[in-house]
């Protein structure tokens, strides 16, 4: 009998928390029997039905805090797991990963695993805060082992109680050098690019800013992704009369394309884990300007593969793209040794292998089948 096991996420839509998922799904068909849970019809419902794995839709289980439909996505978990028996539930995203959890223990599921793309207390602020905070301490015991996407996740985790040293690792995310087209040169006006969700804790504000204060300068920029805040974003840009210059695509599946038709990647998130997007930017041999937050350091060394600022700092957002924008040979040899980082730290194959070990370990401890080798 093949060890089951089963992915849940909040949303289908496209996010790195989704992309982390789909990418282990290929690698786990062989030795397992794989379902994956999630709430719409987003790229991860496409991703597991190519890989062989079953996708379930969750109706209740949704991002927005909600009592009552928190209470009814527990137990349309708990009936998951009733029906699915899996030996390991692997929990991804904040809401998931609470209801999940919890479900999962109520269930008596033997493996309980948590990845952690960013932890929610450090990303919002406020009562909301408080309140991630709080569920996450109270998890804490029912969860067999954390993964954390970056060593600045795991040290901020332990720090506010919500993982113990003993069952919390570090893999961090990884891409495919091999399966990213590399940027060529280009001639006109340079282009930078943004690929992220329009919702906090991105801060596409903070970038429109940034390129406003550029003054003169050419440039022309590409947005990448929607969300609740699409209208405040395009609001800011005619606002500061940059229609012209700024490109809102939305949702798109030729990322690869568009990085490769760019010269500089941005991203002035105010948290993060250690995002996927910055990864591919590297991967394409692009230089990456981003802020100084979560595992982004982790990635983007300053001054040998990128460039860090504050967050929330237009004026020093605005000086190192402009730094990048009149530097071509910058550029160049920014995006040359990114490339180089990442095919030598963050390649996915590691990654892939490090979540079998995980497994493979788990379940021999628990004396669970184990997958075909």
């Amino acid at each position: 009998m093949r060890p089951r096991i089963l992915f849940v996420v909040t949303l289908a839509e496209t996010g790195g928390a989704q992309t982390y998922v789909a990418s282990l799904l290929a690698p786990l068909a062989d030795g397992f029997d794989v379902a994956v849970a999630a709430h719409g019809d987003g790229p991860l419902r496409d991703a597991a039905r190519a890989a062989g794995a079953r996708f379930v839709p969750l109706r209740h289980v949704r991002r927005p805090l909600s009592l009552w439909r928190d209470v009814l996505g527990l137990f349309e978990l708990l009936a998951l797991l009733h029906r699915e028996h899996p030996h390991i539930v692997h929990v991804n995203s904040a809401k998931a990963g609470g209801l999940g959890r919890l479900a999962a223990w109520l269930a008596r599921v033997p493996i309980r695993i948590y990845t952690v793309h960013g932890w929610a207390f450090r990303a919002h602020r406020g009562p909301a805060s408080v309140l991630y905070l709080w569920a996450e301490r109270s998890l804490r015991p029912l969860t067999t082992l954390t993964v954390c996407v970056a060593e600045s996740e795991r040290r901020a985790g332990l720090a506010a109680r919500t993982c113990d040293e003993r069952t919390t690792v570090v893999i961090r995310n990884g891409v495919d050098p091999a399966a990213v087209q590399s940027a060529g040169a280009r001639s006109g006006r340079p282009r930078l690019v943004t690929v992220g969700r329009l919702q906090a804790p991105k801060d596409a504000i903070t970038l429109i800013r940034a390129l406003a204060a550029l003054g003169e300068r050419p440039f022309e920029a590409v947005l990448v992704g929607d969300g609740p805040d699409r209208p405040a974003v395009e609001e800011e840009i005619r606002l500061l009369g940059l229609e012209r210059a700024i490109e809102l695509v939305g949702e798109r599946d030729d990322v690869p394309e568009l990085l490769a038709a760019a010269d500089l990647f941005v991203l002035s998130s105010r948290s993060e884990g250690l995002p996927l997007s910055i990864l591919e930017a590297m991967a394409a041999g692009l230089p990456v300007v981003a802020s100084n937050v979560g595992g982004v350091p982790e990635a983007v060394v300053d001054g040998d593969t990128g460039l860090l600022v504050p967050p929330s700092d237009p004026q020093s957002l605005a000086t190192a793209i402009e730094r990048l924008l009149v530097d071509p040979a910058l550029r160049r040899r920014l995006g040359e040794a990114g490339r180089m980082r990442v095919e030598e730290h963050f390649d996915l194959a590691a990654v892939h292998q490090a979540h079998l070990e995980l497994y493979r370990g788990l379940l021999a401890r628990s004396d669970l089948p184990l997958p075909s080798p």
